[in-house]
């Protein structure tokens, strides 16, 4: 009722939101229509519900016992965060030019077009700063960087992928790239001394993805951002053994709770990807600043 109570929503939106199952979801909005106190709208497949007109309590003695239930809600200000999130989707054209690209690119040939070419289009406007790659594993994403940042540090557990990425930036001429070894959740690198800070697939196998996020804060600088590239949460249990997995994905909720509650500032989550083929997994890009 307190998200209802200025804007309409779907089951689905709701179900983002609350991080609920559907089933349960549907059955207390059932509950509530009954008591006269929602309404709802088909809309196609959609299902909308909103406040009831003319219900069984008039509205400003109904918002004012919701108001002093919610402050009694530790979690109202994460569901109104999430909210504000979920009604910001809403008004992403850009998401809709995502998910009609999503799939698609690279099935018609294009002379020239490739994610190579528009990875190192986008590198030049990388200015020299300071970069932690966290979880980089053999750092093909480091190795980009390195060409126009100023300094990259590329953090893994495996010695042997440090070992590894080290040899291939001595090979390739990388002055400004250094392999350390160490944890998502403490890597080697000093307080406030980096200007950007990424996971990149690399959040899902932190032991505790909170931590990490924290951590990532602490090497920033004032004003630096976070990237952090994930898949979006899934189902698909064999992860855990074919790669490794310790986090089947995120939602995009989750991610914004986690950067939030992290203290970072300005965060936003999108849905960027979708693989066309089982178990269709999507991607999702979360940014904040500190």
């Amino acid at each position: 009722m307190h998200l209802l109570q200025t804007e309409e929503l779907s089951v689905a939106e709701i179900q983002e939101i609350l991080g609920m199952g559907q089933s349960r979801i549907s059955t207390h909005l059932a509950q509530l229509k009954r008591a006269g106190l929602v309404q709802d709208r088909r809309v196609g497949k959609n299902i909308y519900y909103s406040w009831a007109t003319g219900g069984p309590i008039g509205q400003p003695e109904l918002r004012s016992l919701i108001g002093l239930a919610t402050r009694e809600m530790p979690e109202a200000n994460s569901d109104r965060s999430a909210l504000n999130h979920v009604l910001a989707k809403r008004r992403d054209r850009a998401r809709e030019y995502f998910d009609k690209l999503a799939g698609k690119f690279g099935r018609s040939y294009c002379p020239g077009r490739s994610w190579q070419g528009l990875a190192h289009l986008l590198l030049t406007l990388v200015p020299p700063i300071d970069v932690a790659d966290l979880g980089a594993g053999e750092g093909m994403l480091s190795q980009l960087l390195a060409r126009r940042a100023r300094k990259v540090i590329a953090v893994d557990n495996s010695e042997r992928m440090v070992e590894v990425g080290t040899q291939l930036a001595k090979d390739h001429g990388f002055t400004n790239l250094e392999y350390r070894l160490g944890d998502l959740e403490n890597p080697p690198i000093g307080e406030s001394s980096i200007d950007l800070a990424i996971f990149s697939q690399a959040l899902h196998h932190a032991n505790s993805p909170q931590k990490a996020l924290v951590t990532a804060r602490r090497v920033l600088r004032s004003g630096g951002r976070l990237v952090v590239v994930d898949l979006l949460a899934h189902s698909f249990e064999q992860a855990r053994e074919l790669y490794a997995d310790l986090w089947l994905g995120f939602s995009e909720v989750e991610l914004l709770h986690l950067l939030e509650q992290a203290e970072f500032q300005n965060v936003e989550v999108q849905i960027v990807s979708r693989e066309p083929v089982s178990p269709y997994f999507q991607t999702v890009l979360a940014t904040g600043v500190k």
